[in-house]
């Protein structure tokens, strides 16, 4: 996974991420450019697709989902996610788990 999807400051690690909503299943669906895909079931109503993206993150870093925040691209597919508890290495490591070869 390329360092530029996952950086580190003294908040936590935050993760650049692009949303696919209403996608067959919630996947990670590999790295696109300089942004993690993240496939959703939700459809982008009401903040659906962003609850469903931080939930499915939260379980496949094996953290709570309130360890997870919504840091900027509320309303877009572009996305920041800040995730506390962890550092680069291993978020990279438990989402390279989830990522299909490219």
């Amino acid at each position: 996974m390329p360092s530029w999807v996952v950086s580190e400051d003294e908040a936590g690690v935050t993760i650049a991420v692009q949303v696919v909503p209403r996608a067959s299943r919630n996947q990670v669906a590999g790295v696109q450019g300089d942004q993690l895909k993240v496939r959703v079931t939700a459809p982008p109503v009401e903040g659906a697709a962003n609850e469903a993206l931080l939930g499915f993150l939260a379980a496949a870093l094996g953290v709570r989902r309130r360890d997870l925040q919504l840091v900027a691209g509320e309303r877009a597919r572009r996305k920041l996610v800040r995730v506390r508890g962890l550092d680069a290495a291993t978020v990279e490591a438990r989402l390279q788990a989830g990522t299909p070869p490219s």
